[in-house]
């Protein structure tokens, strides 16, 4: 990192005094990190600040009793002599020299003898009082780097950006409650008593305006709100995403820019050295779900899923039977997958299926083949008797260990996904794991029958164009072809088995448009009744546009090698949504809420 110019009250950082340094008189400024004395007339200060830390050396007992004085993480200022150090210590970048201190000076004083945590120790402090005191866990340098390391990826990323000749544009923080999506934050408007202003989710429609207006690249780091529940990898309340969009683009486009900016980055910045170079992987979504058991593929894993339905469902394993006795089709599929070279015990399987149950809901089973080639454990009882046939199938050799799931084939290719996790992530030699594997979803369905309605419903994001355009949906709508084959010029962009962002190629003309609401006994009415702007906008001659938004916070997380997305936001929430620093949310006075129009319920 370039130093900064230093200012009055200090003539260098303290992570930037070297050897020949020696015999110069310098001024420090910084936080007193400790002190340790050594008799009464000696004493060792490690003085921190931004950039490092410094090594202050009391020879005397006025200067210890001084020191002694000030309570640790007060701020100093120290004007001294540079001179070289006995006892070097190489762990620290100035650890060859030490500073003498002829005056010292308290800046802000820290009033508390007991600090909450210790400040190089905050990472492994409950939760609760790192956010209460997040200004002191941030001056942990270890916590510090991360929102460092986020400054510096948001600046790459834009000047990447705009390297591909795209303008950055802020767009509305204050708009119209949109009906689709997440819970919207909402703002009640003080002119227009009963009206309310909402937070966007995201910049969706205003992007595809820009498009609409002539605009031909639009980027953003922009901020997006949504009243959901946190989890791990997604803040609650609010998050920043790269937003782009593309006028007379398709998702090859799109692709082109993604693969050119994020792998350099990725490269650059990551905790691993090796990122995917374009092009990436492009896995159909039912592939996807086939291969890998998810939508999300960690493509650092080597372990794929099989269908054994066949080979297996009439075994006498009861969970497998595919039909009952009046010969009715259960819906049930059987999944493998094969594990080479297991060498594990009978306790490590045991814990990994417990595991597998936890995570997906549903049980697994196993067995396996030892050395000898014969099947052994779990349901070989039933295995065995369809050995050769199974071997064949599933392309069995001795020392493997096969783990299955059955159900409906969501639910089996559900519990196949978390196996492939569990066992490529805990099995020696199944995953590569010091990389960025980048790949591409593309062709989701378009629709699916909805759970509860039992009806056909849009899948994922209703603007997104139908693969084929109008032919395809009155192809459809004629009987010719079944709506459910139907796929969405969507994709998403997933690395290491996390969704980072999804996108499309978006539907620019209004009769298709409202062609694909009729499918779902939608009307011309109901689309201008929700989307007025961008429908009337497309009425004016849309360009073909297409865009994404990855997702800064989660590709920080997983640059910095972080489990939770807290520890690369500079002031996060709890998982409640509450800031319990600033003590937000918080009530308002009634004046205020007189002002606003607005009379609160409270529950008791």
């Amino acid at each position: 990192m370039g130093y900064m110019y230093m200012i009055q009250s200090r003539t260098h950082n303290c992570g930037e005094l070297r050897l020949p340094d020696i015999g110069k008189t310098v001024t420090l400024v910084g936080w007193m990190e400790n002190m340790r004395e050594v008799g009464s007339n000696l004493g060792f200060v490690v003085l921190r600040d931004f950039y490092g830390t410094t090594q202050i050396v009391l020879e005397t007992e006025e200067k210890v009793k001084e020191l002694k004085a000030i309570n640790k993480e007060s701020t100093i200022q120290v004007t001294g002599v540079v001179r070289e150090r006995s006892s070097k210590n190489p762990n620290q970048d100035t650890g060859s020299i030490e500073v003498v201190p002829e005056t010292i000076k308290v800046l802000g004083r820290c009033r508390y003898n007991e600090l909450p945590f210790e400040i190089n120790h905050s990472r492994e402090a409950d939760e609760n009082a790192r956010l209460k005191y997040r200004y002191l866990d941030l001056r942990n340098p270890e916590v510090k780097k991360n929102i460092i390391l986020r400054c510096n990826v948001v600046a790459a990323l834009r000047k990447a950006m705009m390297d591909h000749n795209f303008l950055e544009i802020t767009t509305p923080i204050l708009t119209a409650s949109s009906p689709e999506g997440a819970r919207d934050y909402l703002v009640p408007a003080r002119k227009h008593p009963g009206k309310f202003y909402a937070l966007p989710q995201a910049p969706q429609q205003f992007k595809q305006l820009l498009m609409t207006s002539g605009f031909d690249r639009y980027f953003q780091i922009a901020p997006c709100f949504r009243d959901e529940d946190a989890r791990g990898d997604r803040s609650p309340g609010e998050f920043y995403q790269l937003d782009m969009e593309m006028a007379f683009a398709t998702q090859e486009d799109v692709f082109s820019v993604i693969e050119d900016v994020l792998p350099p980055i990725f490269a650059e910045y990551g905790t691993y050295n090796r990122a995917s170079g374009a092009p990436f992987a492009r896995i159909p979504y039912l592939e996807a779900m086939e291969k890998y058991g998810t939508d999300k593929p960690d493509l650092r894993i080597d372990l794929t899923v099989q269908d054994a339905t066949e080979v297996l469902k009439d075994c006498g394993f009861p969970p497998f039977a595919t039909k009952t006795e009046e010969g009715e089709d259960t819906k049930v599929r059987i999944k493998a997958v094969v594990i080479s070279d297991f060498k594990e015990s009978r306790k490590f399987i045991d814990k990994n299926i417990a595991d597998i149950e936890v995570q997906s809901g549903n049980k697994s089973c196993w067995f396996r083949m030892d050395e000898n080639g014969e099947i052994v454990g779990g349901i070989a009882k039933f295995v065995t008797p369809i050995k050769d046939a199974v071997v064949s199938a599933l392309g069995i050799k001795p020392n493997d260990l096969v783990v299955l799931s059955c159900g409906k084939l969501a639910a089996a290719q559900k519990t196949a996904g978390v196996i492939v996790k569990t066992f490529g992530a805990t099995v020696p030699g199944h995953m590569d794991k010091e990389q960025y594997a980048f790949c591409w979803i593309v062709d989701f369905p378009m629709y699916e029958i909805g759970e509860e309605s039992g009806e056909l419903e849009f899948c994922h994001n209703p603007f997104s164009m139908p693969s084929g355009g109008l032919d395809v949906l009155l192809k459809a709508e004629r009987g010719e072809i079944d709506p459910l084959s139907i796929t969405a010029d969507q994709y998403d962009l997933v690395v290491n088995g996390v969704e980072l962002s999804s996108g499309a190629v978006r539907n620019h003309d209004p009769e298709i448009m409202i062609k694909a609401f009729e499918m779902v006994r939608l009307g011309e009415e109901d689309v201008k009744a929700k989307f007025p702007a961008m429908y009337n906008a497309f009425c004016y001659g849309a360009p073909p546009h297409a865009g994404i938004a990855p997702g800064v916070d989660r590709m920080v997380m997983l640059l910095a090698g972080e489990d939770s997305i807290r520890e690369i936001i500079p002031f996060p929430m709890n998982k409640n949504a509450q800031d319990i620093m600033m003590d937000a949310p918080g009530y308002v006075t009634e004046k205020q809420l007189e002002e606003l129009h607005i009379k609160t319920i409270v529950e008791e």
